[in-house]
């Protein structure tokens, strides 16, 4: 399979398994797909049979009401079975709504209230820095989430410690779950901001997976943080779900599943 139809696999299993379960946050979990597909197929040292392995690199979910984002990812990458996600959100089950203390094989992080997981990075990657290690850090964070002030922090205190093993990838898909993210806080201009708080800034199409792939590969050759600003759209690749916000809690039927099915030309 190319990285578009692992995309489209994804997507439907995220449809189908949210109709399934009654688990919500579907728009959200479908805006950063074409995300997470470059990130585990294409940048990140990850090993399905050895999650643990010291030399990885480690993704943190900054928005982790996306998690099921997460879980199929992960499933198509081989870390455990597809028919596994289907137990999300059920009692006792490890594909918690959020991810948690007992996640499944691949998550390195608890993750919900928002605003922490680039600070966790931030001390990850200085750890490893004073230490001489490889090990690089991925951050993907909610346009929504920027709202938070510990983001401005961390931001501050990674670009001051030069950590240049350290991207923070922002889903800007517009909307959060009350409302358009740009009247909720004056987000705008996203680029200046990163760059006033001395990261290497990027912004690009977040659908575009092959030039997620290149910014991502390339921010490796920077001696600071590196910000990747994202251009999303909640529920893509959905026509009835794109900019539609009912979507972040919303629920399909399996009629809406199939319908989905058809659009993204799976059989």
């Amino acid at each position: 399979m190319n990285l578009e139809q692992i995309a489209a696999k994804i997507r439907y299993t995220l449809c189908d398994v949210s109709s399934k379960t009654k688990t919500p946050h579907l728009g959200s979990s479908l805006s950063c797909t074409d995300i997470l597909t470059a990130l585990y197929w294409q940048v990140l040292n990850v090993e399905p049979s050895t999650p643990s392995m010291p030399s990885r690199d480690y993704f943190l979910l900054g928005k982790g009401h996306a998690a099921s984002a997460l879980y199929t990812t992960l499933a198509y990458r081989g870390f455990y079975p597809v028919a596994d996600l289907y137990q999300h959100g059920q009692t006792d089950s490890v594909f918690e709504e959020h991810p948690g203390i007992n996640s499944p094989k691949g998550v390195d992080t608890v993750s919900g209230s928002l605003g922490h997981a680039l600070s966790l990075a931030t001390g990850m990657a200085l750890t490893c820095k004073i230490q001489k290690r490889t090990n690089r850090f991925y951050v993907l964070m909610g346009d929504g989430e920027l709202n938070e002030g510990t983001i401005w922090e961390a931001a501050m205190f990674a670009a001051g410690k030069q950590l240049s093993n350290l991207v923070a990838i922002i889903d800007f898909n517009k909307l959060q779950g009350t409302g358009e993210s740009c009247e909720i806080m004056h987000l705008e201009p996203l680029e200046e901001k990163w760059r006033a708080f001395g990261w290497h800034t990027i912004r690009l199409d977040g659908h575009d997976i092959l030039a997620i792939s290149d910014a991502l590969k390339g921010a490796q050759s920077y001696d600071k943080p590196v910000c990747i600003i994202a251009d999303t759209i909640k529920g893509k690749g959905i026509s009835f779900m794109e900019n539609d916000n009912n979507w972040h809690y919303r629920i399909p039927t399996q009629d809406e599943v199939e319908k989905a099915k058809q659009e993204l030309g799976l059989k």
